[in-house]
């Protein structure tokens, strides 16, 4: 039994994942509140923390700290005590960040009425989730992150049996207080997008009859690296052995994860950091590229707009701009749903040639099961090129 007022175990409190198709917004709201309560607390200021351990707290005006700290008994020491076992059950935090992950995933399925209801139990699900990769208070170390394992079947055009590639890779911890730093994890679009170039290479003209065998392939906004070391390990399959790839992006703690990442696949893949708002086109960019691709990377109105810029100044002559944007159709990224279209039709900067970028084709790709967020209602993949 647990101490009166306390939360309860992710374990116990947990409503069975077979049962979300059937719960109730009161249902959900109250298991992730109990996890807020247990995974979530506020904690006090240095200041506060160091007056208590010195026995100073009653110095302290009482607004500035909760009583139960002014006024503390044996009760409230057990209760603590036993309040920290269970957010240090290891179990207990796997069982909750699987439940989470999950709803998050299948959020679409639930059965409510309300759209804003459903983001809100989105949002306050990542809440919860991103509190386990963050540090639980200033004095105590980061949490590392999580490394995952990738694996595509890459199905060439001239060979019978499909090859698996294999990619293992870092994602950092989300922090609360940078929301520029989403590139520190692996989004649905990016696996989605991976695994469609390793069904049909053909598809994404990835052969040396279209490419030559040292083409360069330059990623926008690459995040953790995935789509560009899956292109590095399937190109050698496909008969191009010499190709050059690229990994861009221009946050400062995302780059540095994407350069650990290649070092960890022993990829050769280059990273090198680009800016859209404010591109510096210095080697290795100052070569343009045969392909350049890009997967959820649009965020904002400007985005694409900065996005079209820098593909006309990087893209070769004779180039393909592949981008695959994730469609959340509800809440504060409804508004970018069409950016792209916008962003390359009607006018657009021109190369030294004269011509322009334009959307050739469009495919809407569905959302995969357990992959990606569950806001995501699918992809629009683009296939971009000269006009």
């Amino acid at each position: 039994m647990r101490p009166a007022g306390l939360p309860l175990s992710p374990t116990s409190s947990l409503p069975p994942l077979r049962s979300l198709p059937t719960l109730a917004g009161k249902q959900l709201f109250s298991a992730l509140d109990n996890l807020h309560e247990l995974y979530c607390p506020v904690s006090l200021s240095r200041a506060i923390k160091s007056q208590l351990e010195h026995g100073k707290v009653h110095d302290l005006p009482v607004q500035q700290v909760d009583s139960g700290y002014v006024s503390e008994t044996e009760d409230d020491i057990d209760s603590e005590g036993a309040l920290d076992a269970l957010r240090a059950d290891d179990f207990e935090r796997s069982y909750a960040i699987r439940w989470l992950t999950t709803l998050i995933a299948r959020a679409e399925e639930l059965p409510l009425d309300d759209e804003d209801e459903r983001e809100r139990v989105v949002d306050k699900a990542s809440y919860v989730l991103a509190s386990f990769t963050k540090a639980v208070d200033e004095d105590e170390e980061e949490d590392p992150g999580l490394t995952r394992d990738f694996s595509f079947m890459l199905t060439p055009s001239d060979a019978s049996e499909k090859i698996n590639i294999d990619v293992r890779l870092h994602d950092g911890p989300h922090t609360s207080t940078d929301h520029t730093d989403v590139g520190l994890q692996s989004w649905g679009a990016s696996i989605v997008f991976s695994d469609l170039l390793c069904a049909s290479p053909a598809r994404f003209e990835l052969a040396q009859s279209a490419l030559g065998s040292s083409p360069r392939i330059i990623e926008l906004g690459a995040g953790t690296g995935l789509v560009s070391l899956v292109l590095d390990k399937a190109l050698l399959h496909l008969g191009i052995s010499d190709a050059t790839l690229i990994a861009t992006d221009y946050h400062p703690a995302v780059l540095d994860n994407l350069k650990s990442n290649i070092t960890l696949t022993r990829a050769g893949v280059k990273a090198c950091a680009l800016d859209w708002s404010n591109p510096i086109f210095d080697a290795p960019l100052d070569s343009s590229a045969d392909v350049l691709v890009a997967t959820d990377v649009v965020y904002a109105l400007e985005h694409a707009v900065w996005l079209r810029d820098c593909a006309t100044r990087l893209l070769g002559p004779k180039g393909v701009f592949w981008l695959m944007m994730t469609v959340r159709p509800n809440g504060r990224f409804e508004a970018v749903i069409d950016s792209v279209e916008t962003a390359f039709q009607g006018t657009c900067p021109k190369a030294a040639d004269g011509r322009h970028l334009t959307i050739l084709a469009k495919e809407n790709i569905e959302k995969r099961q357990g992959v990606g967020r569950g806001d995501e209602s699918g992809y629009k993949l683009f296939r971009i090129g000269w006009a």
